[in-house]
């Protein structure tokens, strides 16, 4: 029935462009995710007062999963969000999508907010998150669609999850779930702060191993604790039977049990890199379902990645953009320049 289960925080994304000064005026650290309460969110929204943000739905997971449904494929996203206004936003922009949640996305008379994400992009296309979960934090077994879940090709989860006691256990759960019922597991890593600070509740997630994982260079030097890239490849072939390395510009290594290609970037000019690494899972996770071999996979989320950086945002701005974007890639070269 679904192509992709997706397992995530359920975040509206407000991005905004900012200097350096900004960043450092406000302590916020540069080219990283940072967690905030609910006082330091207000603090950062009245410091942005005189910025104009974009809004629309995301948190890294439901990035991936609305590139899996524009490329063409079926999504399925369970999350949890409060009855406000920001809820409702979320669920409207999914389901516009054409992505099913499930119903007890929204829960009402509870307190709490729903999440947000202040993205903060510099003139160099660095972004740097303020993340407040918000209720999303609660995300947890209750959320699951056991019956969607044992329907899908795939089960997919973000890192991001393991901050959190009870959507750690979500993500546990799921991942069990989807092992018993032949459904192939991958998982990303997301940023280098969840390696560093949340490493154990990941390997919990990952537990025996996943059939893919994704990470970018900094997550697999972070996790190895090292900085050979060769070195992190090796010990992260133990944990994904699949790997995939995002390089940057550079690329992205496709790692199988019998070979390692690196597969070239496409030459563009970046703007903003927020959201690069979702849009490179959908395009592998799309391109898996639909017959792509590992490196053919890892060039499309390659030539996707560099589609989504030449202009701000997470995600593309119309669905319809992803297909375009699929159509570009069959007509592009095999392999990056």
């Amino acid at each position: 029935m679904y192509d992709v289960y997706g397992l995530g925080n359920a975040l509206v994304d407000m991005e905004y462009r900012v200097d350096e000064g900004f960043l450092r005026r406000h302590g916020i650290a540069k080219g990283h995710m940072t967690l905030v309460d609910e006082e330091r969110l207000n603090a950062l929204v009245g410091a942005l007062a005189d910025y104009q943000p974009e809004r629309m739905s995301g948190g890294s997971a439901a990035n991936t999963m609305i590139a899996v449904q524009g490329f063409g494929g079926k999504a399925f996203y369970s999350c949890r969000l409060a009855a406000d206004e920001t809820g409702e936003y979320f669920l409207k922009d999914m389901g516009t999508a054409g992505i099913v949640t499930n119903a007890n996305a929204a829960v009402p008379d509870v307190p709490g907010q729903s999440g947000r994400c202040l993205v903060l992009v510099t003139p160099d296309a660095e972004r740097s998150m303020s993340t407040f979960l918000g209720i999303s934090t609660d995300l947890g077994p209750g959320e699951i669609d056991q019956r969607a879940l044992e329907d899908a090709g795939y089960f997919y989860a973000e890192g991001y999850l393991s901050s959190s006691t009870r959507s750690l256990a979500a993500a546990i759960t799921c991942r069990e779930l989807a092992e018993s019922a032949g459904v192939k597991t991958a998982i990303s890593l997301s940023d280098p702060s969840m390696v560093e600070h949340f490493r154990d509740k990941l390997t919990r997630i990952l537990g025996n191993g996943v059939d893919h994982l994704f990470c970018n260079e900094e997550e697999a030097l972070t996790w190895a604790g090292t900085d050979r890239l060769d070195i992190a490849v090796r010990e992260l072939k133990d944990i994904g039977r699949c790997l995939n390395v995002t390089l940057g510009k550079r690329g992205s290594l496709a790692v199988t049990p019998h070979q390692q290609t690196l597969m070239p970037g496409y030459e563009v000019r970046a703007v903003d890199t927020n959201g690069a690494g979702d849009m490179y899972a959908g395009a592998c996770l799309y391109g898996w379902c639909t017959g792509m071999n590992a490196e053919q996979a890892a060039a499309f989320g390659n030539f996707a990645a560099g589609q989504l950086v030449q202009a701000y945002g997470a995600r593309l701005r119309h669905l319809g953009d992803y297909r375009k974007t699929l159509e570009g890639f069959k007509a592009a070269p095999a392999t990056g320049g």
